[in-house]
């Protein structure tokens, strides 16, 4: 289901579609005249459009479901030309349903009614213009941007010396290696496949902009701040209040961080400045849990190798998504269907290009439900499991709902409820699967550890999902020229995360296409916002569960009661206002940072102690 003229296409599935089904809401003027005359809106009018409506896209989703499917996992000039084939008809549908909507906009009737109205003339990810021509080379750009970053490799060598390593090899060298050379050249390596990306991008831009301009939006960026049943202004400022409360943790924890890497690289980079982006362990610096032998607080007896378990325990992909789906059905859920298993994509193919970033699909508007991953046996990975199975759950119990109301309250609610679920994924839990053998009496030292362990995936990211999309507002706002979208890039980074780059970059690089999100055009605040509300469900569930004592201390796992509180929410979809949702979950209209805070106060503590007599801030 992605918005907002709301096809059941799963929100983070084939990135083209979460442009290109949504990017025709423009259409001709005379596309409505003869659905309701001007005058009084017909509360029974709209009534039979909107079930027209569901009859309509119920069918013309799978089709183009089962196109970008196919694209994703067999990469090739005739998937691809398939994809682009049906999000043009896509485009001419939602083009049509766009413009006829709007007669009905402002409808009084019944509250699923007027609900289903406010969602169908809510604004696009990147509505195209009416020029039919622009459509067609709008669905051929997005297309093009994918398959260069899917198939995209760094060689180095010529001839029978060549060696070319993806993007999984290049990650796994930032992951192992504390050789400062060799990750700088894994770093820079991976972003010469996205220069080639850049053109593409900024004509879609251009593209994008001239559809938003075509029904009434200054830029695109204005309809992606539309959708949060606020005012659009205010979506900025709810924005900036939740990293307000969060900022003062990151900086300390960058703080810490940086003066942990100065020992480690000495006279590498300064030690009072940014952080070199390259040195913690991620292709992004969105996650520095893989330098934790570096950040560990104290020395410790206490070892817990969850990837080491998976190995010697025999845990292939199937395995891990069992373990996965189990965690749910403890909690009351239903089992995943036997058609998921045999349409995943769990692991890499060997006889053909792929997609290796993970996302969970929707594809036949039923019990259809698949995700696409290239497991690997790691805690990584089962942790990555477990957020898209919260996503295939999402899909499975709003699954009854009229189409155009199943999505997650908002975006973010869907990208919070797997992540709720990692939370619980204590040692607790990992010593009743099996995974530890017995789980550790944690000290107060070992507790800092720990906390620090899951701070550096938590607290490292917030500013990194903060500023993705505040670079691209800007960009579709026009404050920002081609020539300068690389300077831009790094001027966030800096301000937001404290992050430099590596080596010199030039304005012919591209960096921002070296994240799947960007030349994919996946709205990237809702990651944001699911590590804030994670948090907040999370002290919501384990007080349903009964649990007592610290925050950091409960998992749901098992708690009847807290399944059903999380179910209650899941069968809602979208068709409340995301407030009326929270609130019946946790008891608050607003997203609040209150909860994560709680959570990591021990871990704040210690590190405002350890950075006594340290410059913080850069």
């Amino acid at each position: 289901m992605i918005k907002p003229c709301r096809s059941r296409i799963s929100q983070r599935t084939f990135a083209s579609v979460l442009l290109l089904v949504l990017s025709a809401c423009s259409s001709s003027p005379k596309a409505t005249t003869s659905i309701n005359p001007p005058g009084k809106v017909s509360a029974t009018a709209a009534q039979a459009y909107w079930d027209k409506f569901e009859r309509d896209v119920e069918e013309l989703d799978v089709r183009v479901n089962e196109a970008q499917w196919a694209a994703m996992t067999n990469i090739t000039d005739e998937t691809e030309a398939a994809a682009s084939a049906a999000s043009e008809e896509y485009m001419a549908f939602t083009s049509k349903t766009f413009k006829e909507s709007m007669a009905f906009k402002g409808v009084q009737g019944s509250p699923a009614l007027e609900r289903a109205f406010k969602l169908l003339t809510s604004a696009s990810y990147a509505p195209s213009p009416d020029d039919a021509k622009l459509r067609k080379e709008l669905a051929s750009v997005m297309t093009k941007m994918e398959g260069l970053y899917g198939k995209g490799k760094y060689c180095e060598g010529e001839g029978a010396l060549e060696t070319c390593k993806d993007l999984g090899e290049l990650s796994d060298v930032l992951k192992e290696s504390r050789d400062y050379d060799e990750l700088t050249r894994a770093w820079a390596g991976w972003r010469t496949i996205s220069p080639e990306i850049k053109p593409l991008y900024e004509r879609f831009v251009q593209i994008a902009n001239m559809g938003a301009k075509e029904i009434g939006m200054s830029d695109v960026g204005e309809g992606w701040r539309s959708w949060y049943d606020m005012p659009t202004s205010a979506f900025p400022n709810e924005i900036d209040k939740l990293w307000a409360q969060v900022k003062p943790l990151y900086e300390d924890l960058h703080c810490y961080a940086r003066a942990k890497l100065a020992k480690q690289y000495p006279e590498r980079f300064d030690p009072k400045g940014e952080i070199p982006a390259h040195l913690v362990g991620n292709m992004w610096a969105q996650d520095w849990t893989n330098i934790y032998d570096i950040l560990q607080p104290y020395a410790s007896k206490v070892q817990i190798d969850i990837d080491g378990a998976l190995e010697s325990q025999g845990y292939d992909a199937l395995k891990m998504v069992r373990t996965g789906e189990a965690f749910f059905t403890s909690l009351g859920m239903k089992p995943l269907p036997p058609s998921f298993f045999e349409k995943s994509m769990f692991v890499k193919p060997e006889n053909r290009e792929v997609v290796c970033h993970a996302s969970a699909w929707d594809v036949q508007n039923n019990d259809d439900v698949r995700i696409k991953m290239c497991i690997k046996p790691t805690e990584e990975d089962l942790i990555t499991i477990h957020h898209e199975l919260g996503h295939i759950y999402y899909y499975l119990y709003y699954n009854n709902l009229p189409n155009i109301f199943q999505s997650g309250a908002h975006d973010g609610f869907h990208e919070a409820i797997g992540d709720v679920i990692a939370l619980s994924m204590t040692d607790e839990y990992y010593e009743k699967i099996g995974l530890l053998k017995k789980a550790p009496q944690l000290n107060e030292k070992e507790l800092v550890n720990a906390q620090m362990r899951r701070a550096l995936e938590k607290i490292a990211f917030l500013p990194f999902g903060r500023m993705i999309d505040q670079w691209r507002w800007d960009v579709f706002a026009g404050k920002v020229a081609p020539a300068d979208y690389n300077k831009h890039w790094w001027k966030l980074r800096s301000q937001y995360q404290g992050i430099k780059a590596p080596i010199a970059r030039a304005a012919t690089d591209f960096d921002p296409g070296a994240k799947y999100h960007i030349p994919g055009n996946t709205p990237y605040m809702r990651y944001f916002m699911s590590f804030i509300l994670q948090f907040q469900m999370h002290k919501a569930l384990c007080e349903a569960s009964g649990h007592e004592g610290p925050l950091h201390t409960c998992s749901i796992h098992e708690s009847q009661e807290a399944g059903e509180k999380m179910m209650a929410l899941l069968k809602l979809g979208q068709s409340q206002p995301w407030q009326d949702a929270l609130e019946a979950m946790t008891g608050s209209r607003t997203m609040d940072a209150s909860a994560l805070l709680e959570y990591f106060a021990p871990l704040q503590g210690y590190l405002k102690e350890a950075n006594q007599g340290q410059t913080c801030g850069w």
